[in-house]
């Protein structure tokens, strides 16, 4: 009986030496994974200790720290629009002086996010300022390349404004003189493209590349970004708007936001250049959406044939995106850059 016992002792001992073994090797497996997919710090993760990830990508940033720094760099910004205790609209003077200001201080504060929390790996080969897009090399084909590619885009509207000859105006030097005394002009061509790009691709993007592959840094700030504009629900309550029409007015912006936001983003991490999607921001906010009432209203024959254009522009915009967005054009040599 005693040899029985010790017997059947030994046997549930190593049972559970077996299982405590299969616990570990399965803790171990898991922890990896966790590892790879939050992008954790990739020195921890050497081929020597894990040869089986030899082949993942050098991350400097965890994910709750550029999240979370992109996070509250949008919730700054929104913030710095509603700190004035105004009774007036947007578009008022008062509130756009107000509004210009306090964007200013927001991209003021903005590049300390990236100053502080970039790798020092990072910055031993690039300046803060040259992950932020502003570079020298490239800068000429990134100021008009994504431009003219947009302008492909746009194929369609650009063709009614040549056909209906809105675009004499611009010939005109008294556009341009009360444009750029227009503050509502200036706040829509300037300020907000500028100050929008500066925050959500420049500031925001090179922390996110820190931590994530291109693919996923470009859709986490067109989110952010059209999360950021759902504030103009707050402004159209206060109109009197009803509130199912500020609802699906509000839900449609935040589409339309996001996928721009998208291609924003694709427009900077490809070229590197804030020059980029700053420029086709302008432009789009220029266009505004396209007035597609205007084109059901012209006779059969021009219909069809702005229709036409539409539909050549958006095919000619898809083909030529990849060509006309390489890195290559842009000299993008930055850290992300061999991944694209």
């Amino acid at each position: 009986m005693p040899r029985a016992c010790v017997r059947s002792a030994v046997s549930r001992g190593r049972q559970t030496d077996a299982k405590v073994e299969q616990l570990v090797s399965i803790l171990q497996r898991w922890d990896l994974f966790m590892r790879i997919w939050s992008a954790g710090v990739a020195n921890e993760m050497t081929t020597e200790q894990h040869p089986e990830v030899a082949d993942t990508r050098t991350v400097y940033l965890s994910p709750l720290v550029s999240v979370g720094a992109c996070f509250v760099i949008s919730v700054i910004y929104v913030a710095s629009l509603y700190v004035w205790n105004s009774k007036h609209d947007r578009d008022h003077p008062s509130t756009i002086k107000r509004r210009f200001f306090s964007v200013s201080v927001v991209m003021i504060v903005a590049p300390f996010f990236v100053l502080t929390l970039t790798s020092k790996d990072v910055f031993q080969r690039y300046t803060m300022w040259q992950i932020m897009g502003f570079r020298r090399e490239g800068l000429f084909a990134a100021t008009f390349v994504p431009l003219l590619l947009t302008m492909v885009l746009f194929l369609g509207p650009l063709s009614v404004q040549l056909s209906n000859g809105i675009w004499r105006i611009y010939s005109e030097p008294m556009y341009w003189m009360n444009a750029v005394r227009n503050l509502i002009w200036l706040r829509n061509h300037l300020v907000a493209p500028l100050s929008e790009e500066f925050t959500f691709r420049a500031c925001m993007l090179p922390l996110l590349l820190q931590t994530f592959r291109p693919a996923i840094a470009m859709l986490i700030t067109p989110l952010l970004f059209g999360l950021a504009h759902l504030h103009h629900i707050k402004e159209r309550l206060q109109n009197g708007r009803p509130l199912r029409e500020v609802l699906i007015v509000s839900f449609f912006q935040f589409f339309y936001t996001t996928i721009f936001g998208i291609y924003s983003a694709h427009l900077f991490v490809r070229s590197g250049h804030f020059v980029a999607p700053f420029v086709v921001h302008a432009f789009c906010n220029h266009m505004g959406f396209p007035d597609v009432q205007e084109v059901q209203s012209q006779q059969d024959r021009k219909k069809y044939l702005f229709i036409g254009f539409y539909v050549l522009g958006l095919i000619g915009w898809i083909v030529l995106l990849p060509t006309l967005t390489a890195p290559s054009w842009f000299s993008n040599d930055l850290f992300w850059a061999a991944e694209l």
